[in-house]
């Protein structure tokens, strides 16, 4: 693994928000963000302002945040996850291999439109890993 495990908030459209509290608790900053209209993929109607991915930054303290799709409900225990970015296509293939076992998977392995390939898992202790390989 390239980094430590890093904490990926969620929230039912109140990413922007969250992250204005946050840059002022922490005076931190966004160092990325992105929305779903901004993404080179279609949305739903009502996604398009709504943040697919955002990271904050202060220091060595990070964490990165998304707002839900719409006919997802994130409540407590489901709103964070840890993101871990793998240094190869074998680590995430086996990652997600033994995760999965006895857990369930909430996105398939696949390539993504963001040139890397994701999974998102939930291990059978009910924490959730977003795994990322991003190709070179």
């Amino acid at each position: 693994m390239k980094h430590q495990a890093t904490p990926y908030l969620t929230f039912n459209g109140e990413a922007e928000e969250a992250l204005d509290y946050y840059t002022h608790v922490f005076q931190g900053e966004v160092t990325g963000s992105q929305t779903f209209g901004e993404a080179d993929f279609e949305t739903p109607p009502g996604l398009d302002n709504r943040i697919m991915h955002a990271h904050f930054q202060k220091g060595s303290f990070s964490f990165m945040v998304s707002d839900s799709f719409l006919d997802q409900s994130v409540n407590a225990g489901n709103n964070i996850s840890l993101a871990l970015e793998l240094e190869d296509k074998t680590e995430i293939q086996t990652l997600y291999d033994r995760l999965s076992e006895k857990g369930t998977i909430l996105m398939e392995l696949q390539d993504t439109f963001w040139n890397a390939t994701f999974a998102k898992v939930k291990d059978k202790y009910g924490i959730i890993w977003d795994l990322n390989y991003t190709h070179e």
